[in-house]
């Protein structure tokens, strides 16, 4: 979560994330209009670019030196991709492709996929297990777990009852989160073994959509965003762990209480009732937008990042203490010159008095050419132009420099 990659009518935009006060552009590109779908490689030179010009065809470039690696054209459109050091994996309604990212080559084709009209599959960034997630039936929650390494089916997990709407791994791949169509209940289940870990409810109100969720770096946070105005924050933490004794309080008493009637409580019943609450919200000043969310460390503080399509990010300070609401500290444009929008006063929430976000002071910006092999044409996938500019290496792609590739830690 160091950079952001956006799609608009008139091409693709790069930035970097290292500062709250100002939002670096790293590079803009407008050879290809109508973008939806932009990934980069960690913060390395590769990305790869989807249009609605040509919805069935994937290119992929290195943006730096401003050329076309390869493009790959499939059977049908293309709803999403997924890149590791490891693997490339491009989603279809009704099939799965997977590549080796060092050479493109064309591994696997998962075909028959049950109906997955969003393009909905999740694939770890951690290359040593490249487990990858997808639906496993368009009218359950079942989902898929697929080894992209070995290139095996790992498991099946029964995940909720109605259709999947959102699925991400932390970033180790130990673990992974789900919610279906209804919206109301999280889950995240140990991989591979897919056992469920934790559950969490956003509440039983109405039905939302979650458009985006995500896990924090050290996989203590999960974040889960819907089409309405309120973000979610939750903790993975289990209720067993040594804690000081609370004093005696109401609301301290009323909790014992119910839980030691789940013991007397059907399954489904005291499970619903030991579901933790939200650790930390955010109230977004927009509704009904769809918003892709992120929790990163940037200037050394932890911060929740909201992008939503009109263009906007907003950024937001998360107390790892004590949660609560977050406050709104920045508001970025996304679609003017590149540079930072100015704060206006009504968009910022007003400070609360002795909060974490009123205690934390505002820190300074901080500032040999080898030939691809040719493509694999099983599956159905035509062979792409290959052009003779992409330097590979010969263990895990290297573009550019080590610096632009750091080492993930496992």
């Amino acid at each position: 979560c160091s950079s952001l990659a956006i799609g608009t009518t008139t091409g693709y935009r790069l930035f970097s994330l290292s500062s709250v006060e100002q939002l670096d552009q790293v590079h803009e590109s407008n050879e290809i209009p109508d973008v939806y779908i932009v990934e980069r490689l960690f913060s390395s030179s590769l990305v790869v670019v989807v249009s609605h010009a040509k919805p069935q065809q994937m290119n992929v470039y290195h943006f730096k030196k401003g050329t076309e690696i390869c493009n790959y054209s499939y059977s049908s459109k293309i709803l999403s991709i997924r890149l590791n050091r490891q693997r490339l994996v491009v989603c279809l309604e009704e099939s799965i492709y997977i590549h080796n990212i060092k050479d493109m080559k064309l591994l696997k084709t998962i075909l028959d996929t049950p109906p997955n009209t969003t393009g909905l599959c999740a694939l770890s960034i951690n290359q040593a297990n490249s487990y990858l997630a997808y639906p496993g039936s368009a009218t359950s929650g079942e989902i898929a777990l697929y080894d992209g390494n070995t290139l095996k089916t790992a498991c099946t997990i029964p995940a909720h009852d109605g259709p999947l709407a959102a699925l991400a791994f932390n970033s180790t791949g130990s673990k992974l989160a789900s919610a279906s169509e209804k919206g109301t209940v999280i889950r995240v289940f140990s991989i591979p073994g897919g056992q469920k870990l934790y559950e969490f409810r956003r509440g039983m109100k109405r039905y939302v959509n979650i458009g985006s969720l995500v896990f924090s770096m050290d996989s203590q946070f999960l974040c889960a965003s819907s089409n309405t105005e309120t973000v979610h924050i939750f903790k993975l933490e289990h209720l067993t762990d040594s804690r000081p004794e609370e004093p005696p309080t109401w609301s301290g008493y009323m909790g014992k209480m119910f839980q030691a009637a789940t013991n007397y409580l059907p399954a489904q019943v005291s499970g619903m009732m030991s579901q933790d609450r939200a650790f930390a919200t955010v109230r977004l000043n927009i509704s009904g937008q769809r918003n892709i969310c992120a929790l990163s460390t940037i200037q050394k503080l932890p911060r929740l990042l909201v992008t939503t399509s009109d263009g906007h990010l907003y950024i937001y300070n998360l107390d790892p203490q004590d949660g609560g609401e977050c406050v709104l500290i920045k508001n970025h444009s996304l679609l003017g010159s590149g540079k930072m929008e100015e704060n206006k006063e009504n968009d910022l929430q007003p400070p609360v008095p002795q909060s974490y976000a009123a205690t934390v002071a505002r820190q300074s910006t901080v500032p040999s050419t080898s030939t691809m092999p040719g493509y694999s044409e099983d599956g159905g996938a035509l062979r792409g132009e290959v052009i003779p500019e992409h330097e590979f290496a010969t263990g895990p792609v290297c573009l550019d420099d080590e610096n632009e590739f750091p080492p993930v830690s496992i």
